[in-house]
């Protein structure tokens, strides 16, 4: 076949479809929360953009303030989550000190205060709120690039109990993604496939895991996860882009084509998009009926 492989299985400094839509779920979360901060109690969360845990009426109005705080401007966030922290904030108040962190960027501090919450959730004995923050630390340290400490906190979050569904279905996802930077693909592989028995809707899940499939060498299992994905989320280019790179390498070059060509026309400016027209270049011209 004269299309030997894509040049994102060659070279692993290009773009990768994992990573990126990584990183299109951590903009699309932020924008919502710059838009409105839900009314609490929010929904829990598992990201360090996100911010949010279930929050009890004592505490809701003055959590909703701080967190719209952050929003408005991370520094003012900060200040008062430390004032409302000396005031008696407990354990939330460092969650929306962590959060006004991570909308600046500064995932040190932000880890700092995601875990010293962890920590003070524990010793009052709300375990599963300790959970949800140590995952928001994990969350801050793979934005750091601090894949080991992301794996110890992911393991911390899942050690309190967390309950089943998405909130563990998503730290076993992002415990996985530690994990794949760590060049540890069979611990990865297990926190996946737990992921997707919590999570078996989450289109990204299926992503992930093909794509560790794909480059495990585990063609068959890559060809029937990369299907559900794109089952579940039809015009994601990230998806149609996985799907080409499997396809590619399980000589079916039609169909390869075809998810690329879907992947250019789904978005044709963003990074997949790029990338599967890069590969589209590089197939042999089809010949002319």
């Amino acid at each position: 076949m004269p299309f030997l492989l894509p040049l994102l299985l060659l070279a692993p400094q290009v773009y990768d479809p994992e990573i990126e839509a990584v990183m299109n779920r951590k903009r699309k979360e932020k924008a919502e929360a710059a838009a409105s901060v839900p009314a609490a109690p929010a929904r829990a969360a598992t990201t360090a953009s996100d911010g949010r845990i279930p929050v009890p009426d004592k505490y809701a109005a003055k959590f909703q303030a701080c967190l719209d705080q952050a929003v408005e401007a991370p520094d003012k966030g900060v200040d008062f989550a430390q004032q409302w922290r000396i005031e008696g904030g407990s354990f939330y108040a460092r969650n929306c000190m962590g959060f006004a962190y991570a909308r600046a960027e500064r995932w040190a501090p932000a880890i700092v205060a995601f875990e010293q919450g962890a920590d003070e959730a524990e010793r009052n004995g709300e375990m599963v709120q300790s959970g949800r923050l140590w995952a928001q630390a994990g969350n801050a340290a793979l934005a750091a690039g601090d894949a080991a400490k992301a794996r110890d906190d992911f393991d911390a979050a899942l050690a309190r109990g967390l309950p089943d569904g998405m909130e563990k279905g998503e730290v076993h996802l992002d415990r996985a993604r530690a994990l794949v930077a760590l060049n540890d693909a069979q611990a990865a592989r297990d926190s996946l496939d737990i992921a997707l028995e919590q999570v078996p809707q989450d289109p990204l899940a299926w992503l992930l895991s093909a794509t560790l499939a794909r480059r495990s060498g585990e063609m068959k299992l890559a060809q029937a996860q990369i299907a559900r994905a794109v089952q579940l989320s039809p015009d994601d280019a990230s998806v149609a882009l996985e799907e080409g790179n499997i396809a590619i390498l399980t000589d079916h070059e039609d169909v390869a084509r075809s998810a690329w060509q879907r992947a250019v026309k789904l978005a044709a400016d963003a990074p997949a998009g790029k990338a599967a027209a890069d590969n589209l270049s590089r197939l042999t011209p089809k010949p002319a009926n």
